[in-house]
Protein backbone atom coordinates (compact mmCIF):
# COMPACT_ATOMS: atom_id res chain seq x y z
CA UNK A 1 0.00 0.00 0.00
CA UNK A 2 1.42 3.49 -1.02
CA UNK A 3 2.19 6.02 1.31
CA UNK A 4 -0.46 8.61 2.86
CA UNK A 5 0.49 12.45 2.70
CA UNK A 6 -0.24 14.52 5.96
CA UNK A 7 -0.85 18.18 5.28
CA UNK A 8 -1.57 20.08 8.25
CA UNK A 9 -2.53 24.10 8.60
CA UNK A 10 -4.08 26.86 9.27
CA UNK A 11 -5.37 27.02 5.83
CA UNK A 12 -6.50 30.58 6.41
CA UNK A 13 -7.05 31.00 3.80
CA UNK A 14 -6.19 27.74 1.37
CA UNK A 15 -5.26 28.87 -2.17
CA UNK A 16 -3.04 27.26 -5.06
CA UNK A 17 0.23 27.37 -3.49
CA UNK A 18 -1.04 24.68 -0.61
CA UNK A 19 -2.72 23.05 -3.46
CA UNK A 20 -0.42 22.93 -6.11
CA UNK A 21 2.64 21.76 -3.70
CA UNK A 22 -0.30 19.05 -2.01
CA UNK A 23 -0.40 17.90 -6.14
CA UNK A 24 2.82 17.93 -6.92
CA UNK A 25 3.68 15.87 -3.90
CA UNK A 26 0.80 13.41 -4.87
CA UNK A 27 2.00 12.40 -8.22
CA UNK A 28 6.18 12.63 -7.75
CA UNK A 29 6.16 10.79 -4.21
CA UNK A 30 3.34 8.39 -5.51
CA UNK A 31 1.01 9.19 -2.87
CA UNK A 32 -2.29 6.75 -2.21
CA UNK A 33 -3.85 9.84 -1.14
CA UNK A 34 -2.76 13.61 0.56
CA UNK A 35 -5.04 14.50 3.77
CA UNK A 36 -5.10 18.17 4.16
CA UNK A 37 -6.00 18.70 7.84
CA UNK A 38 -7.02 22.15 8.93
CA UNK A 39 -5.63 22.84 12.52
CA UNK A 40 -7.86 23.35 15.09
CA UNK A 41 -6.59 25.38 17.89
CA UNK A 42 -2.83 26.34 16.47
CA UNK A 43 -0.76 26.24 19.56
CA UNK A 44 2.10 28.75 17.80
CA UNK A 45 0.19 31.11 15.89
CA UNK A 46 -2.50 32.00 18.51
CA UNK A 47 -6.15 33.31 17.39
CA UNK A 48 -6.93 32.62 13.91
CA UNK A 49 -8.66 35.00 11.52
CA UNK A 50 -11.47 32.29 10.30
CA UNK A 51 -12.99 30.07 12.69
CA UNK A 52 -12.05 26.53 12.37
CA UNK A 53 -15.06 25.19 10.84
CA UNK A 54 -15.19 28.06 8.06
CA UNK A 55 -11.33 27.43 7.77
CA UNK A 56 -12.56 23.74 7.15
CA UNK A 57 -14.96 24.55 4.77
CA UNK A 58 -13.08 26.21 2.50
CA UNK A 59 -10.32 23.30 2.68
CA UNK A 60 -13.50 21.36 1.69
CA UNK A 61 -14.65 23.31 -1.40
CA UNK A 62 -11.49 23.84 -2.64
CA UNK A 63 -10.48 19.70 -2.83
CA UNK A 64 -13.43 18.70 -4.69
CA UNK A 65 -13.15 16.56 -7.33
CA UNK A 66 -9.87 15.83 -6.84
CA UNK A 67 -8.93 12.37 -6.87
CA UNK A 68 -6.39 11.29 -3.96
CA UNK A 69 -7.15 14.72 -1.73
CA UNK A 70 -9.18 14.61 1.69
CA UNK A 71 -9.79 17.06 4.01
CA UNK A 72 -9.90 15.55 7.74
CA UNK A 73 -11.14 17.07 10.68
CA UNK A 74 -9.71 15.07 13.12
CA UNK A 75 -8.10 18.60 14.68
CA UNK A 76 -11.04 20.14 15.15
CA UNK A 77 -12.66 16.98 16.30
CA UNK A 78 -9.93 17.52 19.36
CA UNK A 79 -9.98 19.70 22.57
CA UNK A 80 -6.96 21.39 23.34
CA UNK A 81 -3.90 22.61 21.05
CA UNK A 82 -3.56 20.78 17.61
CA UNK A 83 -0.19 19.40 18.23
CA UNK A 84 1.29 17.53 15.16
CA UNK A 85 2.34 14.69 17.16
CA UNK A 86 -1.03 14.68 18.86
CA UNK A 87 -2.69 14.22 14.98
CA UNK A 88 0.34 11.30 14.00
CA UNK A 89 -0.21 8.97 17.31
CA UNK A 90 -3.99 9.11 15.87
CA UNK A 91 -3.50 8.32 12.63
CA UNK A 92 -0.89 5.70 13.38
CA UNK A 93 -3.48 4.16 14.97
CA UNK A 94 -5.70 4.59 12.23
CA UNK A 95 -3.32 3.25 9.59
CA UNK A 96 -0.55 1.18 12.03
CA UNK A 97 1.04 -0.46 8.44
CA UNK A 98 0.70 2.33 6.42
CA UNK A 99 3.65 4.93 5.42
CA UNK A 100 2.68 8.39 6.51
CA UNK A 101 4.52 11.11 5.43
CA UNK A 102 4.42 14.65 6.96
CA UNK A 103 4.68 17.38 4.61
CA UNK A 104 6.31 21.05 5.84
CA UNK A 105 7.53 23.74 4.01
CA UNK A 106 11.07 24.14 4.56
CA UNK A 107 10.28 27.15 6.90
CA UNK A 108 8.23 25.17 9.33
CA UNK A 109 10.76 22.36 9.19
CA UNK A 110 13.60 24.93 10.32
CA UNK A 111 11.31 25.62 13.38
CA UNK A 112 10.89 22.14 13.95
CA UNK A 113 12.78 21.73 17.23
CA UNK A 114 10.47 24.21 18.97
CA UNK A 115 7.57 22.20 18.34
CA UNK A 116 5.82 20.10 21.10
CA UNK A 117 7.73 16.91 21.51
CA UNK A 118 9.26 16.76 17.71
CA UNK A 119 11.51 14.25 18.07
CA UNK A 120 8.64 11.57 18.32
CA UNK A 121 7.47 12.70 14.52
CA UNK A 122 10.20 10.54 12.96
CA UNK A 123 8.90 7.65 15.33
CA UNK A 124 5.50 7.68 14.05
CA UNK A 125 6.14 9.07 9.93
CA UNK A 126 8.36 10.30 7.77
CA UNK A 127 9.16 13.82 6.98
CA UNK A 128 8.64 15.69 3.66
CA UNK A 129 9.76 19.07 3.20
CA UNK A 130 8.60 20.66 0.56
CA UNK A 131 11.77 22.87 -1.17
CA UNK A 132 11.54 26.03 -2.29
CA UNK A 133 14.45 28.62 -4.45
CA UNK A 134 15.98 30.79 -1.54
CA UNK A 135 15.44 27.90 1.07
CA UNK A 136 18.71 25.93 2.45
CA UNK A 137 18.79 22.41 4.21
CA UNK A 138 20.20 23.13 7.36
CA UNK A 139 24.10 20.95 7.87
CA UNK A 140 24.72 21.61 11.39
CA UNK A 141 22.73 21.60 14.50
CA UNK A 142 20.23 19.49 15.61
CA UNK A 143 18.14 19.60 11.87
CA UNK A 144 21.61 18.83 10.54
CA UNK A 145 22.82 16.10 12.65
CA UNK A 146 18.82 14.76 11.77
CA UNK A 147 19.05 14.92 7.90
CA UNK A 148 22.68 13.50 8.36
CA UNK A 149 21.01 10.51 10.31
CA UNK A 150 17.58 9.80 8.46
CA UNK A 151 17.74 11.89 5.16
CA UNK A 152 17.07 9.96 1.83
CA UNK A 153 16.93 11.28 -1.49
CA UNK A 154 15.26 8.37 -2.60
CA UNK A 155 11.40 8.28 -3.22
CA UNK A 156 11.09 4.41 -2.70
CA UNK A 157 12.61 4.28 0.95
CA UNK A 158 9.24 6.08 1.71
CA UNK A 159 7.71 3.51 0.59
CA UNK A 160 9.70 0.61 1.94
CA UNK A 161 9.68 1.95 5.39
CA UNK A 162 6.31 3.49 7.35
CA UNK A 163 8.23 5.77 8.86
CA UNK A 164 11.54 7.80 10.29
CA UNK A 165 13.00 9.00 7.07
CA UNK A 166 13.55 12.94 5.66
CA UNK A 167 12.96 13.47 1.93
CA UNK A 168 13.14 17.12 0.91
CA UNK A 169 11.87 17.62 -2.86
CA UNK A 170 11.57 20.83 -4.85
CA UNK A 171 7.73 22.20 -5.47
CA UNK A 172 6.95 25.06 -7.51
CA UNK A 173 7.53 28.36 -6.40
CA UNK A 174 3.85 30.09 -6.44
CA UNK A 175 4.49 33.70 -4.47
CA UNK A 176 1.07 33.09 -2.87
CA UNK A 177 -0.05 33.85 0.75
CA UNK A 178 -2.75 34.09 3.10
CA UNK A 179 -1.67 36.82 5.06
CA UNK A 180 -1.90 39.03 1.46
CA UNK A 181 -4.73 37.50 0.88
CA UNK A 182 -6.63 38.54 4.16
CA UNK A 183 -5.18 42.07 3.32
CA UNK A 184 -6.14 42.28 0.06
CA UNK A 185 -9.99 41.19 0.96
CA UNK A 186 -10.01 43.50 3.80
CA UNK A 187 -9.34 46.62 1.79
CA UNK A 188 -11.91 45.17 -0.73
CA UNK A 189 -9.98 44.37 -3.82
CA UNK A 190 -10.75 40.73 -5.25
CA UNK A 191 -8.43 37.53 -4.22
CA UNK A 192 -9.64 36.15 -7.73
CA UNK A 193 -6.93 33.23 -9.62
CA UNK A 194 -5.26 32.68 -5.83
CA UNK A 195 -7.37 30.53 -4.86
CA UNK A 196 -10.81 28.02 -6.41
CA UNK A 197 -13.66 30.22 -6.73
CA UNK A 198 -15.31 27.89 -4.16
CA UNK A 199 -13.36 29.28 -1.56
CA UNK A 200 -13.86 32.79 -2.91
CA UNK A 201 -17.48 32.24 -2.25
CA UNK A 202 -17.00 30.89 1.20
CA UNK A 203 -15.30 33.79 2.15
CA UNK A 204 -17.85 36.26 0.68
CA UNK A 205 -20.79 34.02 2.38
CA UNK A 206 -19.36 34.01 5.45
CA UNK A 207 -17.26 37.80 5.60
CA UNK A 208 -14.65 36.17 7.92
CA UNK A 209 -11.61 38.35 6.10
CA UNK A 210 -13.94 41.65 5.44
CA UNK A 211 -17.13 42.28 2.68
CA UNK A 212 -16.07 40.98 -0.65
CA UNK A 213 -18.14 43.05 -3.56
CA UNK A 214 -21.12 41.16 -4.61
CA UNK A 215 -19.83 41.86 -8.57
CA UNK A 216 -16.73 39.88 -7.83
CA UNK A 217 -18.91 36.83 -7.20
Amino acid sequence: MRPIGVFGGTFDPVHYGHLRTAFEMLQALRFAEVRFIPCGDPPHRGKTYADARQRFEMVRVALEGQPGFIVDDRELQRDGPSYSVDTLHTLRTEFPDRALGLILGMDAFLGLPRWHRWEEILELAHIVVAHRPGWRAPDIGPLGELLGRCGTHRVEDLHESTHGKIHIHAVTQLEISSTEIRELVEAGRDPRFLMPDAVRRVIATTRCYGTLDDRFL
